[in-house]
């Protein structure tokens, strides 16, 4: 709210204070309207973080493993027989590891899901 209104003259007329209340309010109903949608934006930037932790793990998986291979080759003098070895380990382990991360996305989607869609009032354990 404005306040400390004073009328200000303009020409032959003054504006009174409720022109400027009706303006105010118009102004407010404009910017709500203009306003971006913050759910969406936010859900937006959920996903994307939740798809750079899926490549993060991907990705952790691959150099863990080529880290112990390369480490296990040099240790004991061999081809990179351990390098491959552990870079499809780490790959294993790294799809696991994302596909663990997205069934947990999926629960707590379908949990949201179940939250938004169940009637208020409905309680599971009032019958037993």
């Amino acid at each position: 709210m404005i306040s400390n209104l004073v009328r200000i003259p303009l020409g032959n007329c003054t504006v009174s204070d409720q022109d400027l209340r009706a303006l105010e309010a118009k102004i407010e109903a404009a910017k709500a309207r203009s306003a971006p949608a913050k759910p969406h934006q936010e859900e937006h930037y959920s996903q994307a973080q939740l798809a750079w932790r899926m490549v993060i793990e991907l990705v952790a998986g691959l150099g863990i493993g080529f880290g112990i291979g390369y480490g296990l080759d040099v240790l004991f003098g061999t081809l990179p027989i351990f390098m491959v070895l552990f870079v499809m380990l780490g790959l294993a382990a790294g799809v696991k590891t994302m596909l663990r991360s997205a069934q947990e996305i999926q629960n707590k989607k379908m949990a949201q899901e179940a939250s938004r869609n169940a009637p208020l009032g409905d309680d599971k354990n009032e019958g037993a």
